[in-house]
């Protein structure tokens, strides 16, 4: 009887510290909830869950990240806000939060998942709960189609079972065979649930080059009419640009039933970056990397980029993708 006495109490006492190490609840009550309730904790404590530890939304946080880290689109950022804040907020939304970012590269789309990512689940982009497709590395072989299809479906449905608040990025959708995106559209759609699964607080995030054509062509329209480039808004581009991304072979999106049936929520523009914008880049590049910004080093950089169009030179060819490795040789 001593004996067990003795490890009773040595495992109440252990009881107590770990309680005291993750939550104030009483040493009675960690006792009773048994050795299996108090692993759990131990657990949710030391790794990843689906709970409010791990994935707590900060409207503050992405707000002051898209104005310190995005250069050059305001219609981009303020969009981005405005649709993951209010999905967010909603307690019941009626359907999955769906983004398709739209421009050409190096102007901040794939930066933009980081910055929605980091400020939904505590580990980021690194969350289990946080899921990216390349379709070049994913989906690479059109043979596979139907084999792509089944793959996609499972592990959509496998993860938002394991977590509903689960994000989906889906990168090179102008690459992406057409009607493959077609599969996942009943998981996009307004309905309670499919198979006893809910996927209405789940995140999908579509990034592709197309459409680049149509918002560099209004950029440099509203540049020649003298306006200022802050004046533009989403309605100057997001319906042309939903009717020529479903148009548009290579667009992902081609004749999907996805912009059929209005399931993407917005169709996001990232404006071509000019030159005062790569500047900006390069200073935050520069503190990134732990260097001191120097804008004559920065300047030499920039000037160095390739712009287009070929007479007037405006807008960078490859925005601010290039930026890191670049000041390696400038610096």
């Amino acid at each position: 009887m001593r004996v067990t006495y003795i490890m009773f109490g040595y495992y109440v006492l252990i009881s107590s510290v770990l309680v005291n190490a993750f939550e104030p609840i009483s040493t009675t009550f960690v006792v009773g909830l048994g050795v299996a309730a108090l692993g759990r904790k131990m657990y949710n404590y030391l790794y990843e869950s689906c709970d409010s530890k791990w994935i707590a939304f900060n409207s503050t946080g992405l707000e002051v990240a898209l104005d310190q880290k995005l250069f050059g689109q305001h219609v981009a950022s303020r969009v981005i806000q405005k649709a993951v804040t209010g999905f967010m907020n909603n307690k019941n939304p009626k359907k999955p939060l769906v983004l398709s970012l739209h421009g050409w590269t190096g102007t901040g789309k794939n930066l933009v998942s980081q910055l929605i990512a980091e400020n939904i689940y505590k580990e980021g982009m690194a969350s289990s709960f946080v899921h990216q497709f390349v379709t070049s590395t994913h989906f690479p072989h059109s043979s596979q189609l139907e084999n792509y299809k089944s793959q996609l479906q499972q592990w959509i449905k496998g993860n938002v079972t394991n977590c509903p608040r689960s994000m989906f990025i889906f990168d090179e959708m102008d690459k992406m065979h057409p009607g493959l995106i077609d599969c996942i559209k009943p998981y996009l759609d307004y309905y309670e649930n499919l198979d006893g699964v809910s996927y209405r607080q789940a995140i999908f995030i579509f990034l592709s080059n197309a459409g680049g054509e149509h918002i560099t062509q209004v950029a440099l329209d509203f540049w020649k009419a003298g306006r200022d480039r802050e004046e533009m808004e989403l309605q100057h581009l997001e319906p042309a640009l939903s009717l020529s991304v479903f148009n548009n072979k290579q667009s992902g999106l081609w004749h999907t039933s996805l912009v059929d049936k209005n399931l993407v929520d917005f169709f996001v523009p990232f404006l071509p970056l000019e030159y005062r914008h790569v500047l900006l880049c390069g200073m935050a590049e520069m503190s990134a990397k732990g260097l001191e910004p120097n804008q004559d080093v920065v300047d030499q950089m920039a000037r160095d980029l390739v712009y287009f169009p070929k007479s007037e030179k405006i807008f960078s060819v490859k925005g601010c993708k290039t930026i890191g490795g670049k000041l390696d040789y400038y610096t």
